[in-house]
């Protein structure tokens, strides 16, 4: 089972490079702009509960899907680009096996603990 996810993460993780490659952008954007939903983990900075909640929001994938479509809808290139990166990056931290965050601690996801 776990093999199956990590391939349906790489599909999806393909998807947001073809959507990408859709927009009239040089790809030198997306890998500019790939990292940058990691900003999330500076909530950890404070503490687990907050950084949970950041890191949460910056890689739900559903946020991103309405985030892009918004974009695509009312035609702002900026959102499109916004989803994209926020769904593409998720799928990759996903396939990774860097799942959503309890409070507990980074390393506690829904795909189980990072180093299992």
């Amino acid at each position: 089972m776990r093999l199956t996810l990590k391939l349906e993460e790489l599909g999806m993780f393909l998807l947001g490079i073809w959507a990408f490659s859709l927009l009239d952008l040089s790809l030198w954007w997306f890998a500019g702009l790939f990292f940058v939903p990691d900003v999330g983990m500076l909530g950890y900075l404070a503490n687990n509960k907050t950084g949970a909640i950041l890191y949460n929001i910056f890689h739900h994938k559903g946020l991103a899907i309405l985030i892009g479509l918004v974009g695509y809808y009312l035609k702002l290139q900026e959102l499109e680009i916004c989803g994209i990166i926020l769904f593409t990056h998720s799928s990759f931290d996903r396939f990774l096996g860097y799942g959503l965050k309890y409070d507990k601690g980074f390393k506690f996801t829904h795909l189980g603990e990072i180093g299992n």
